[in-house]
């Protein structure tokens, strides 16, 4: 459903997920994949529940369902896929097991998603698809690296086809979130090393990296920080060798807002620039983008894609550029002056600026 044209700065809002009393949620926890106008993002279905300002609002007593949504059109048009092969075991989905053959990272229709089960603490699990996520193998074990926990979303790098690069967030030393690391495999997923750190421990927390591969040896990570309550904002990390070191570029959003800030997004648009999207979490609560045409080391003024939130609960976002060169900012989620009830959108826009 399409929600509103804004024609003088070509930003198309189209509605993806929304249910009464149901809360559509956070993309950047679970993935999003594309093969050409085919695009696929999954997403958290919760219950409704006012808790108050400073909480989200939603049911606790209840799960978190896992959703996907489907488009065939390139973002214009969305399908809702519920597939009980995304259940994690404590939702009556499969026990988790060890993977014994080798996944092809290569594969024409795959993806991937590995999804945490605690924050704080714990492990996470991986699911595969070979038929572009109508049915997924798994939940497989996914390693601790030796550490507290690892909170993993979805952020991975296929290098060939047994090899990949997946960065994830493990607990710090005293067992709160998080540190961002690199960890990697060359033998499709049966063993996965860790690699690095990206950065010290925080002072706060240092979460949900969004990757791209630059050149064959160099890669930019840009990471969630939060400072304290008021002080949020992404940071760029640089590596020269592919991920055995890792340098500071500075803050690539110099604010995400209050309420411990949002995850970026990070691609590489076709021409070469860096594409950085994002949630807002002050006033005006927006979905904004960064665009970069030095490989991360400085970034162009923030462009508003989105600015009509009535509550800082926003953001989340995941986006693809599709073939005719636009971007689709998705997904992430938003609360309109409509209803009460978080919902999931995409923003079609043309980055030509």
């Amino acid at each position: 459903m399409l929600l509103a044209v804004c024609a003088a700065s070509a930003e198309t809002h189209v509605t993806v997920y929304r249910e009464k009393g149901r809360l559509g949620g956070w993309p950047a926890n679970h993935g999003m994949w594309s093969w050409g106008n085919e695009i696929l993002v999954g997403f958290s279905a919760a219950w409704h529940m006012d808790r108050g300002p400073e909480r989200h609002p939603m049911d606790p007593a209840k799960p978190e369902e896992p959703r996907l949504a489907r488009s065939l059109d390139g973002g214009a048009t969305w399908k809702v896929e519920t597939p009980r092969s995304l259940l994690p075991p404590e939702q009556d989905g499969k026990a988790p097991v060890p993977l014994t053959k080798a996944m092809d990272f290569n594969g024409r229709d795959f993806a991937m998603t590995v999804r945490f089960r605690d924050v704080n603490a714990g492990e996470s699990l991986l699911w595969y698809s070979n038929d572009r996520g109508r049915r997924w193998e798994g939940p497989y074990m996914f390693p601790l690296f030796g550490q507290k926990g690892v909170a993993a979303r979805t952020d991975y790098i296929v290098n060939g086809p047994k090899d990949c690069l997946v960065f994830l967030t493990a607990s710090k030393s005293n067992g709160k979130e998080g540190r961002p690391f690199v960890a990697r495999t060359l033998d499709g997923g049966l063993t996965w090393k860790f690699v690095s750190w990206i950065g010290p421990e925080p002072e706060g927390f240092a979460i949900m990296p969004s990757s791209v591969r630059l050149d064959s040896s160099r890669l930019l990570s840009t990471i969630r920080v939060k400072q304290d309550a008021a002080h949020n904002w992404i940071d760029g990390w640089r590596s020269e060798d592919d991920g055995v070191s890792w340098t500071r570029l500075g803050k690539a959003a110099e604010s995400t807002g209050e309420y411990s800030g949002t995850p970026p997004s990070l691609i590489r648009l076709s021409d070469g620039r860096l594409c950085l999207t994002y949630g807002v979490r002050s006033k005006p609560y927006r979905i904004a983008a960064r665009l970069s045409a030095d490989q991360g080391r400085t970034w162009s003024p923030e462009r508003t894609l989105r600015g009509d939130g009535v509550a800082w609960d926003v953001g989340y976002v995941r986006s693809v550029q599709r073939p005719d060169g636009k971007v689709v900012s998705v997904v992430y989620y938003f609360n309109d002056a409509e209803a009460p009830e978080r919902f999931v959108a995409a923003t079609i826009w043309d980055p030509g600026f």
